[in-house]
């Protein structure tokens, strides 16, 4: 099966790419620019695609980054805030519409190539904070691709049931570096280890029993 999976080269969707590779699956990785604060993900999702000798392909959606404000990922005034996802205050990092925008792109692109399906890494802990995260959504989505071309394309999402921990360890089975993937909202040279993206991760990896190789900057403080 030919599949385009979204790599936004954080820990999940990079364990993705490696999970179908490694069954034999012909895998495309595709990243979107959309403006983010932390477009260092984009770099690391590009490093895998290579080490994995599999074809990236690079959306530059900032054109439209102007049309999705109010999103402390995408505008500038506003910041990221700190705390744990359940906290109120990660509702300011929703950017409106993202994941459709993002499936429709890949959706075009799996048609276009002649892909069989497109793979994202939507999993078990995804957060209700989120609209676009909720199962309601990507099942209506996966109708929306499988008649956005005379030919069928499916909507894969193989970590659906999977918590962020068992994830944690599917990576350590494939021989992931997670040290070599990005979480942090807010970008920099290092993790912040204080947003909501960054103590999930840290979460993930403890519960899972695993040396966590990240670098926080909190750690240098």
């Amino acid at each position: 099966m030919k599949i385009v999976v979204i790599c936004s080269g954080g820990m999940d969707s990079v364990t993705l790419l490696y999970h179908l590779a490694s069954i034999d699956h012909e895998v495309v990785a595709l990243s979107v620019n959309y403006g983010q604060k932390h477009l260092r993900e984009l770099e690391f999702a590009k490093m895998h695609a290579d080490k994995l000798g599999v074809d990236f392909q690079l959306a530059d959606l900032t054109g439209i980054t102007h049309l999705l404000q109010g999103s402390a990922l995408t505008d500038s005034s506003i910041a990221v805030p700190d705390g744990h996802y359940e906290d109120e205050t990660m509702k300011a990092t929703v950017v409106p519409n993202r994941n459709m925008i993002m499936l429709s792109v890949a959706i075009g692109y799996a048609i276009s190539i002649k892909a069989d399906a497109v793979a994202y890494g939507a999993h078990a802990g995804d957060h209700a904070v989120y609209p676009d995260c909720r199962p309601q959504f990507a099942d209506a989505m996966e109708e929306v691709a499988a008649l956005a071309d005379w030919r069928e394309i499916k909507l894969l999402r193989p970590f659906v049931l999977m918590t962020k921990t068992r994830i944690a360890l599917e990576a350590a089975k494939l021989g992931v570096d997670l040290a070599t993937t990005w979480s942090c909202y807010r970008g920099g040279k290092t993790h912040c280890g204080t947003c909501g993206t960054c103590v999930e991760r840290k979460e993930a990896i403890e519960l899972a029993g695993l040396i966590d190789p990240t670098v926080y900057s909190e750690q240098e403080l």
